[in-house]
């Protein structure tokens, strides 16, 4: 079974030159499948141009909360536009994130992220949604809202995950599994049913161990997997099969 990437960011500014050589190399590499993900309209657009051109790539679009204070007037519209096109899977990346002081207001990011979650509900589509020192007011809104998705790159405790699987959703984990300090996600990752795990790069970023440090990209996968395999006490094999299954699941695609 191939390797579904279920979050990735693959834009001409951090690849260069190399990013249509690498995405043409994939499949040969054991990918079968990438949500090359958005964070911004222009991004999004991007990584739909990706979609059309390659085969094993789909495309997620939405705003990330750190641009939720520079979305543009018409912003929902325009959205709405880039749910229509072809291999559009998701919305996403999506949610709140309080980590700097000088972020998008907590209130804009909210009004932005619940926006956007109905904007998903009503065209049928999961969410993908980043959390990053927001977990509590991130459930009181997906407890509301109820969307069908994925908490990506979590980072959260095992209870935290635990309630975001009680509402129907998946968590997907990154190379940071891999990592020797990486207790809690590791934990966290026991805590979760196989049948609601993804397996994500972040890339370029989050490159797993024995790369760590290095620009990541999907093929990296495999060592991802071999960690979450060991900690879910089954074949590396079995769960690339599980996440890949649960990924078409989720992705409908």
């Amino acid at each position: 079974m191939g390797i579904f990437d279920t979050h990735a960011h693959y834009w001409r500014s951090d690849f260069g030159e190399e990013l249509d050589a690498l995405l043409k190399e994939l499949p040969s590499k054991n990918v079968e499948k990438v949500v090359a993900v958005g964070c911004d309209l222009p991004s999004s657009e991007e990584e739909i141009e990706l979609a059309a051109r390659y085969d094993h790539v789909y495309a997620a679009v939405g705003f990330h909360p750190e641009n939720a204070g520079k979305v543009p007037e018409n912003w929902e519209s325009e959205l709405i536009r880039l749910l229509s096109r072809d291999k559009v899977v998701a919305l996403g990346e999506i949610g709140l994130d309080y980590h700097y002081e000088d972020g998008p207001p907590k209130e804009v990011q909210k009004d932005v992220f619940i926006k956007q979650l109905e904007i998903a509900q009503s065209h049928n589509l999961p969410v993908i949604i980043h959390s990053r020192d927001a977990m509590g007011d991130t459930l009181d809104i997906l407890k509301k809202h109820k969307p069908r998705g994925v908490m990506h790159c979590f980072s959260g405790s095992a209870e935290s995950a635990l309630e975001i699987v009680k509402l129907g959703m998946y968590i997907g984990f990154t190379g940071v599994l891999t990592f020797k300090n990486a207790k809690k996600a590791q934990a966290a990752c026991a805590a979760v049913p196989t049948e609601r795990l993804l397996l994500e790069t972040d890339c370029p970023y989050m490159a797993p161990v024995p790369h760590r440090g290095e620009r990541s990209d999907s093929s990296m996968i495999a060592f991802t997997a071999a960690k979450m395999a060991e900690i879910k006490g089954v074949s590396t094999e079995e769960m690339l099969e599980i996440t890949n299954q649960n990924g078409k699941k989720l992705f409908n695609c």
